[in-house]
């Protein structure tokens, strides 16, 4: 009995293995699925023609066109300064009243002066011309004649000095009404009313700021600076800038270079231009660094594409060109300049064709992409 059931449980292991290696065979003799190449996603654009202008970015400093420090050109106590800290102001108008009792005082002794030596000299000429008529009658010497000469020709002096205490006495009076001799933005007032002025003061009482026009000032170094010379005719000709934000690169105006120093700085190799903004929206600050961007050219229907789609290999510049099949192949490029966000090309690519921006990193020559609509280099 046990014998039978032993070779009852051989029988069933036996077919087991049957069924096995028969399972085996058959997946054995199925043909292995081939493997799906993967598609990357990336980012394109395509090559366009299109004119591109060639420009210069410095670092530039935005400052009055105009600056004055309102100084006392008198001592004295200051009475008021009749301006609202920073608000605009027109040319003439009363930034500051400094106290002039004391200079109008020696205005009138001066004028007393002149009054009472321009009567002497008065009565010197009258005197004169008796004397005259005296020696043609033969009634006086001429040495006399000649005496009331001299005495009315020191008077004339005396008048003379008079007049110019006069004259000064009225000018430190004037001094003493102090006005804007620019229309122009107040800054903080620096000296408050009541306290004494004084001529040895270098702070100032107010500062006045021309922000209309505005200008803005860089130094290009001395190469380029021989370009803009011969793109100019030695700046006889207005050259174009466009101030930009450091922060946001935002266009803050359009301006005209119209000044460049008389030199070459030398322990910078740079020059100065001073170019000029109307400001009319205010957008420009005195002390603001901006960027400035000078025009020097425009290069016409240049091949352009992203900067972002040009790569760096062992053998030089390339860029991943996406084919009919969408497969990327590797294009060797030349690039001739890059200005902004575009690359100018002098060879490799035709516009129109398709290149990626985005997500080269993974790939290589053959890689299948899928990519969003083209949009042209911009």
């Amino acid at each position: 009995m046990a014998a039978r059931r032993r070779f009852r449980w051989g029988f069933v292991a036996l077919g087991l293995l049957a069924a096995a290696l028969v399972a085996w065979g058959a997946q054995g003799h199925k043909k292995a699925a081939p493997a799906k190449t993967p598609v990357v996603a990336v980012t394109t654009a395509v090559a366009t023609l299109q004119d591109v202008p060639v420009t210069l970015t410095e670092l530039g400093a935005a400052q009055a066109w105009q600056g004055v420090v309102i100084r006392t050109q008198v001592n004295g106590k200051l009475l008021r300064v009749p301006v609202t800290e920073g608000a605009s102001v027109r040319a003439g108008q009363v930034l500051a009243e400094i106290d002039d009792s004391p200079y109008r005082a020696v205005l009138v002794q001066a004028q007393g002066a002149l009054a009472r030596d321009s009567a002497l000299l008065l009565e010197a000429r009258a005197n004169l011309a008796r004397y005259e008529t005296l020696s043609q009658q033969n009634s006086i010497s001429r040495q006399q004649v000649e005496d009331q000469q001299a005495l009315v020709k020191q008077d004339e002096g005396i008048v003379k000095l008079d007049e110019g205490a006069v004259a000064a006495a009225q000018v430190n009076v004037n001094y003493c009404r102090i006005v804007a001799p620019v229309a122009g933005r107040v800054g903080v007032r620096l000296v408050d009313p009541g306290n004494i002025v004084s001529t040895t003061d270098t702070t100032g009482i107010i500062t006045v700021n021309q922000i209309s026009p505005m200008a803005v000032t860089v130094s290009v170094p001395q190469n380029d600076f021989q370009t803009l010379m011969g793109l100019t005719n030695s700046f006889d000709r207005p050259l174009s800038v466009e101030a930009l934000s450091q922060e946001t690169g935002a266009s803050l105006g359009v301006g005209q270079v119209t000044i460049a120093d008389n030199r070459v700085d030398s322990s910078t190799g740079t020059v100065e231009l001073k170019a000029r903004f109307e400001n009319a929206p205010a957008r420009l600050w005195p002390g603001q660094f901006v960027n400035v961007r000078i025009k020097l050219k425009t290069l016409p229907h240049a091949t352009v594409i992203p900067t972002a789609a040009v790569n760096q290999g062992p053998d030089g510049p390339f860029a991943y060109v996406v084919g009919a099949d969408s497969k990327v192949s590797a294009r060797p490029i030349m690039v001739a300049l890059t200005e902004g966000s575009l690359a100018v090309l002098k060879t490799g690519l035709q516009p129109g064709e398709t290149v990626v921006t985005d997500g080269q990193m993974i790939l290589k020559p053959g890689s299948k992409v899928a990519a969003p609509a083209k949009k042209p280099a911009q």
